[in-house]
């Protein structure tokens, strides 16, 4: 009889003296390299005087766990390293090693300041801009507004569009879907001139028949018609490529491509897309 093994809980106590981000993708990229690791993450961001550090120190002491950091200010830098070394708590400056290589190549000395926070709250901005917009035109809807979009995926019915668009929207691209459903014309939009990148979703009919009736078994759904058919499937699936192939539209196979090598894929034809 096999036992599987419990996770082990860690606290990791995360201060910055801004938006702790960084430090965030850091914490949970190390917990992942780590087997049964169950992080407990506490978070102290904009953290930019003594007596607010003071604070964190006490949090800290009440719950010992690793301390990563991003302070600019030197003060406050040794505050935290000094407080920590006392209670014999690991703590790890995570910016350091690549400023100090940086440093030292380009022979400039570093300037302290603490992140550009304008910056920053710009990207955050634009994510959340794209999502909503990916929202907004998610499944052919609003298909007026589609000429503001950066890229629009057309693709038959279950082909990744959506999830696609919100990873994209996360990396601060609006895009937008428009599913291919017989019988129903695509919005002119997608053919008029100056339109915005338009990729082609291609799956193979037997991937997407699978995914369908996946779809309709988690759903107890037991009336399918076309859905599932097997001749109605591959006749969608060829108009499908007739289409991109006469529309001249890039096109990505996402018959075993995961959610992320889709978008990174849909994210290398809108550079060359921007680039020409």
């Amino acid at each position: 009889m096999t036992h599987e093994r419990l996770g082990i809980y860690s606290n990791f106590h995360l201060v910055s003296d801004s938006t702790g981000e960084t430090l965030a993708g850091v914490m949970r990229a190390t917990c992942a390299q780590f087997d049964n690791i169950v992080p407990v993450e506490h978070s102290y961001f904009l953290v930019r005087s003594a007596r607010q550090l003071e604070r964190v120190i006490s949090e800290i002491e009440a719950a010992p766990g690793v301390v990563m950091f991003t302070l600019s200010n030197l003060e406050h830098r040794h505050m935290l390293e000094e407080a920590c070394k006392a209670m014999d708590m690991p703590c790890v400056a995570v910016l350091d090693p690549v400023l100090d290589t940086t440093s030292r190549y380009l022979g400039v000395e570093l300037n302290h300041r603490v992140g550009n926070p304008r910056k920053l709250n710009a990207e955050y901005f634009k994510r959340i801009d794209a999502l909503d917009f990916a929202m907004y035109h998610d499944d052919g809807q609003q298909a007026v507004d589609l000429r503001t979009a950066d890229v629009i995926l057309v693709g038959v019915s279950r082909t990744s569009k959506t999830p696609t668009c919100v990873y994209l929207a996360h990396r601060g691209v609006k895009a937008a879907n428009v599913p291919m459903v017989p019988g129903v014309p695509l919005p002119p939009e997608l053919f008029a001139e100056g339109r915005p990148l338009v990729v082609g979703l291609l799956i193979s009919a037997d991937r997407l028949i699978h995914i369908r009736r996946n779809r309709l078994a988690a759903m107890k759904e037991t009336r399918a018609g076309d859905y599932t058919d097997e001749d109605a499937v591959r006749r969608e699936v060829m108009e499908a490529q007739k289409l991109f192939e006469r529309e001249g539209w890039p096109t990505i196979d996402v018959s075993r491509r995961s959610i992320e090598e889709t978008a990174a894929g849909v994210l290398n034809l809108l550079t060359e897309h921007r680039g020409g």
